[in-house]
């Protein structure tokens, strides 16, 4: 699958009031903690690609995130599978992987169509807002089609797509 994903730094609360208005549909709230490693045969922050184990809730998932598949949007293939952390961590840790930062957040999950839409309240850097969309192919033209979608939706809730960031939560920790 391929995640198109666009994130910029918003307020919530002008967010949430657009998002019942139109009526989205709140999906929940997770405290979610993701550790990030870096791979002994190649940097990660090279090659912009991404390996994290997620835990909500105590359940974990290991995540793989290939590298960025075009220059506006954070969109990327993705394949994830579901873990018991504690192992998966040794086992990486044991296979020459380190770890390369933590993140922290708190997310409020929105569905409105096909759109899923994240509030994110992320430890020491703020409010976020992410809007994501799933793909089947990786076709340019239908990247930029579901790109344009993204953005549409993001004019409508108030927030232009000039605001979009592209920087993940892992790098901004990591320049503070």
């Amino acid at each position: 699958m391929i995640e198109i994903e666009v994130k910029v730094r918003a307020g919530h609360r002008q967010v949430k009031d657009a998002l019942e208005n139109m009526g989205a549909r709140s999906i929940g709230v997770e405290k979610q903690s993701d550790t990030y490693y870096n791979a002994p045969h190649r940097d990660f922050a090279i090659t912009d690609e991404a390996l994290r184990i997620r835990c909500v809730n105590g359940a974990s998932v290991l995540t793989y995130k290939g590298k960025k598949l075009d220059t506006v949007s954070k969109t990327r293939e993705e394949f994830e599978t579901a873990v018991e952390g504690d192992t998966t961590r040794s086992i990486l840790l044991s296979l020459g992987f380190t770890q390369s930062g933590h993140v922290r957040k708190s997310r409020e999950i929105y569905r409105y169509q096909d759109f899923i839409i994240c509030l994110d309240t992320v430890e020491t850097l703020g409010e976020f807002v992410e809007v994501e969309l799933m793909a089947d192919d990786d076709h340019s033209s239908n990247l930029e089609f579901h790109s344009k979608r993204i953005f549409d939706f993001l004019e409508k809730i108030g927030i232009h797509e000039s605001e979009s960031i592209r920087t993940s939560y892992l790098e901004m920790m990591l320049e503070n």
